[in-house]
């Protein structure tokens, strides 16, 4: 029986999978977490506590992937939808870098925003392009560049609170090179974008779910290629990424002008 009431430690947690995954390791529970598919609470100790439905969430998880064969970025998409999850940023590295930055970024706590309601947008000026990020639709000439907090705060104009909430959706995700937080030529653009629709009077939480749809594009693309990846395949990891590629850009291209049709559609033109 757990010592903490309506919790259970890993190792509470391993014995009941092992009830219906008889081979399961303790190991495989530590590595569904790293890959965000399950959100066990802790201690004070720093020991993982887990809930039922934190049980519930690796029984879906192990079946799904063991029996059904599903990749896990796709796993974990159903495991949101099945209100399993909760939507959060996937890597724990990333996590622990979003809560790093909020540390360091700002040195109180942001006000919790109000509830949510439909957003009340208001026209706004084009930013000029070399102010903030540029065209931040467009790819920046180098993807490598890493920012500092600082440069990508006076980059991007965003406020801290706005900076906190995005990298808490994960739009943004810094990460973390030499001991120092850093953000990337995409985070910068990302954050250009998202600082435009905030101006508008979008409240950011609502970008979250653009989010949500990249990844079940992505998670798309990882299960119409995962053959390609399999041992036995024949295919070289070159041709596979080539592939891959080709695949992603013509999903892309097809979401394009599926939006492109449904916005025509929605405007009554």
């Amino acid at each position: 029986m757990s010592v903490f009431p309506g919790v259970m430690r890993i190792g509470e947690v391993h014995a009941e999978l092992r009830k219906d995954f008889p081979d399961i390791e303790l190991s495989k529970i530590r590595y569904y977490e790293d890959k965000g598919l399950v959100q066990p609470s802790r201690s004070r100790k720093g020991y993982r506590l887990y809930s039922e439905r934190d049980l519930a969430c690796l029984r879906e998880a192990i079946r799904l992937a063991n029996e059904e064969f599903v990749p896990l970025r796709v796993v974990r998409i159903r495991l949101i939808e099945q209100g399993l999850l909760q939507d959060a940023p996937v890597a724990p590295s990333a996590r622990q870098a979003a809560r790093e930055a909020k540390t360091r970024v700002v040195s109180i706590p942001a006000p919790s925003p109000p509830e949510i309601t439909r957003p009340d947008l208001s026209v706004v000026r084009p930013l000029p392009h070399d102010d903030r990020v540029g065209d931040a639709s467009k790819p920046s000439p180098s993807e490598s560049r890493q920012f500092s907090i600082a440069e990508f705060l006076v980059a991007t104009g965003l406020e801290a609170n706005v900076l906190n909430q995005l990298q808490a959706l994960g739009l943004i995700v810094p990460q973390t090179v030499a001991k120092q937080l850093t953000y990337s030529s995409s985070d910068v653009r990302v954050a250009g974008i998202a600082a435009n629709l905030v101006e508008r009077g979008v409240d950011p939480r609502f970008l979250g779910s653009v989010r949500r749809v990249a990844d079940r594009e992505v998670g798309l693309i990882d299960e119409l290629t995962q053959p390609l990846r399999a041992k036995g395949s024949g295919v070289s990891p070159e041709k596979a990424i080539a592939i891959t590629a080709e695949v992603a850009s013509e999903i892309g291209a097809l979401r394009e002008v599926l939006f492109e049709r449904s916005l025509r559609e929605y405007l009554g033109h």
